[in-house]
């Protein structure tokens, strides 16, 4: 019996295939990388032009004449190819690609390491370089090494404050930063049924962290539901009683609110451990954390209070901001003092629109805390979006109450 990346790529562990892509894309960083590749190349027409997207997400919108100029050659590129645009302000590529775009089964690639976050709807999706991504629009097609699977087994359901960031971290913790390469993390158990498909998007988002080539779950009545809601039809997937590399057992109601603490995604501590931690801002966002169900539940935690340490909240996408707008939530965000800045990646990779300076603490709802990563000399600390709304009430790393 053969586990979802084998039945998707068509071969079993070990194995090299050609594939066809059925969707890939670059965002304003990579995209111009890849176009350079291809020009040297010396492709001219693409052959399926209707398979790729650019999305404008990492620096928007531009913060200097050089990016603004970079942006502009490559919206002329995208009209002239006939790539499909997400241009500044629509979000960040993996949640633009996940409100209706990718389906369970499908081959995925995204010139972004996070583009493992698409694996949560049951579709092999992994990141590629941009010379890769070049080569993908050139030819359509991809080579993979078909890779071997850890089971990643849930059991029970979530309790108090924790939330799916939490299981996260227990994993990465438990795998290591280099404890699954070239991988796949499948997650399966009776636990996955109460996760949400916003929590499902945050877990696989998280996989490349222990070096995983992919994370997944398999397709099920969540993953369906959530797709019709988007217009898209689909069935659901059954596990297999396949043999994992390895299986990794998690039970959910043990779960606490955690941190990982700097420089190592896989440093983690429980909050209460490292409550009172001086803080100089707190980051709620980025393709791990800046989903509609985040802004709900840190609105709910910070509704009629003010937040005591300068907070922003990066809406993941235009529609998770105008649905925010719609149901009140954003407005109980910039009531407790927030600043909001426009959808796309933010601060996350020190690039632009709040990064830090010397000497300075975050907290942040993001999935990477590398040394200098928001800024050099600044230190950043990881949470869940609860611990998040707790500490930039309290102005400190804080435990969140149960939500």
């Amino acid at each position: 019996m053969s586990t979802l990346s084998e039945r998707i790529l068509g071969a079993p562990a070990g194995e090299y295939v050609d594939r066809e892509v059925d969707i890939a894309f670059a965002h304003d960083g990579t995209g111009v990388l890849s176009r350079e590749a291809l020009r040297e190349m010396g492709v001219g027409r693409l052959p399926h032009p209707e398979r790729l997207r650019l999305i404008f997400d990492h620096i928007v919108p531009a913060n200097t004449g050089t990016t603004a100029t970079l942006q502009a050659e490559l919206r002329g590129y995208a009209r002239s190819a006939g790539i499909e645009l997400s241009d500044a302000g629509g979000g960040i590529c993996h949640q633009v690609m996940s409100e209706g775009v990718v389906r369970p089964g499908m081959v995925v690639v995204g010139a972004d390491s996070h583009t493992c976050t698409l694996g949560a709807f049951g579709a092999f999706a992994t990141g590629v370089g941009a010379t890769d991504m070049a080569a993908v629009w050139a030819s359509g097609a991809m080579w993979f090494r078909v890779p071997e699977t850890i089971a990643v087994r849930f059991s029970g359901g979530l309790t108090g404050a924790a939330e799916p960031k939490d299981i996260a971290l227990t994993y990465v913790a438990e795998l290591g930063m280099e404890g699954a390469t070239y991988r796949a993390l499948e997650f399966v158990g009776d636990g996955v049924a109460g996760i949400s498909m916003d929590g499902r998007l945050t877990l696989c988002n998280m996989a490349v962290e222990t070096g995983a080539k992919a994370g997944m779950f398999h397709a099920d009545a969540v993953t369906v539901r959530y797709l019709a809601e988007h217009g898209l039809a689909a069935v659901s997937q059954t596990p297999e009683d396949c043999r994992y590399e390895r299986t990794v057992d998690i039970d959910l109601a043990e779960i606490v609110p955690l941190v990982a603490v700097p420089h190592r995604v896989d440093t983690v501590r429980e909050a209460e451990e490292v409550a009172g931690t001086h803080l100089d801002q707190v980051f709620v966002g980025t393709c791990t954390n800046g989903r509609y169900e985040d802004l709900a539940r840190f609105a709910r935690i910070v509704r009629g209070r003010k937040v005591a340490v300068r907070t922003l909240v990066v809406p993941a996408s235009r529609a998770v901001l105008a649905r925010a707008i719609a149901t009140g939530v954003l407005a109980d965000i910039v009531d407790a003092g927030c600043m909001v800045g426009p959808p796309g990646c933010g601060p996350c990779l020190g690039a632009h629109a709040g990064v830090l300076g010397e000497g300075e603490v975050c907290l942040s709802t993001a999935n990477r805390n590398f040394k200098n990563r928001m800024g050099v000399g600044g230190e950043i600390y990881l949470s869940s979006v609860a611990t998040a709304a707790a500490s930039a009430i309290a102005g400190v790393i804080a435990v969140p109450e149960g939500v």
